[in-house]
């Protein structure tokens, strides 16, 4: 099972490389949604998105015979372009597959950090698929969130908001594959902190999974938040069903009302996969009102708002 050391231990292996984000706040946010709002800004993370912490992690715990070797992975984007950005700082070949609907600024992010792609079908068969046949030959695997380096990475974002305001009531994440919660949980845990995971209503596997006890296949990839339509991984699971105080669900509408939101009170247009964070403050008051909440932007590689 991950520790908190192990996020610690990562924090200290990626300092050199990756950036210590900025916590923003809004007075303007903060009436909106009716508690007070301290947003950790992984959209201005290195890529774009908190993936770069995780991908910069398992890439520094290469021998130097694997980095020559180079990586395999999948990614909708974030992750791709986050280890190829990586790779090229320490000198690694990163192939990554991408689904044929993947968004064209999320490949051409992928491109512009030195990533090869080869296209693949979407949804998890094809994903898994691809990844099973390097695997085979013998390839080095750096899977987008089922792996410890990568969680002990992306809970480092946490690490830091909570070192700068340790007396936060909760944190909030989106979930997706789950590398970016189960590190936050395992955060929030030590810090005596509630740790809330928001999930789109239409990719809700994750909430699924945690109410049955066993792992759901992913949706149909229907939701506008294309970096959460993904199932959860063995480890992730483990971490989640011991850690986080609950899943909430939004709507797609819900999300787009969060993104207009958060663009009209910071400035900053966030993707959807961020704004679903935001969306729950707005429809849980019973839960969040009148409380110190950390969010996580896990990200902002979004086409500009025409």
């Amino acid at each position: 099972m991950m520790t908190f050391e192990a996020i610690a231990a990562a924090a200290d292996r990626i300092a050199a490389r990756a950036l210590r984000t900025p916590v923003k706040r809004s007075d303007e946010l903060d009436a909106a949604l009716g508690c007070q709002v301290y947003l950790k800004c992984e959209n201005l993370q290195k890529s774009g998105a908190f993936k770069f912490r995780g991908a910069c992690n398992a890439l520094l715990q290469l021998a130097p015979e694997q980095r020559s070797q180079g990586v395999i992975t999948v990614s909708s984007g974030n992750h791709g372009a986050a280890l190829a950005c990586a790779g090229k700082m320490l000198g690694v070949e990163v192939t990554v597959g991408v689904a044929s609907n993947a968004s064209p600024l999320k490949r051409s992010n992928m491109v512009r950090y030195g990533a090869k792609i080869i296209p693949i079908e979407p949804g998890m068969e094809a994903r898994e698929a691809f990844l099973a046949e390097h695997r085979a030959q013998g390839a080095i695997i750096i899977p987008p969130y089922d792996h410890p380096d990568i969680i002990a990475g992306q809970g480092t974002a946490a690490l830091e908001l909570l070192e700068a305001y340790p007396r936060l009531w909760g944190l909030v994440a989106p979930l997706g594959g789950g590398g970016l919660l189960s590190g936050s949980c395992l955060v929030a845990t030590h810090f005596d902190t509630f740790c809330y995971g928001v999930e789109p209503e239409l990719a809700a596997d994750g909430k699924q999974s945690l109410e049955r006890g066993e792992i759901q296949p992913a949706m149909p990839p229907k939701s506008i938040c294309d970096g959460l339509l993904t199932s959860l991984g063995k480890h992730t699971f483990a971490i989640l069903q011991e850690q986080v105080t609950d899943v909430l669900l939004v709507s797609d509408q819900e999300v787009e009302a969060a993104q207009q939101l958060v663009k009209e009170c910071t400035g900053m247009w966030i993707e959807p996969s961020s704004a679903t964070t935001i969306a729950a403050l707005k429809r849980y008051p019973e839960i969040f009102a009148e409380k110190q909440v950390g969010v996580i932007i896990s990200g902002g590689n979004v086409p500009p708002r025409e």
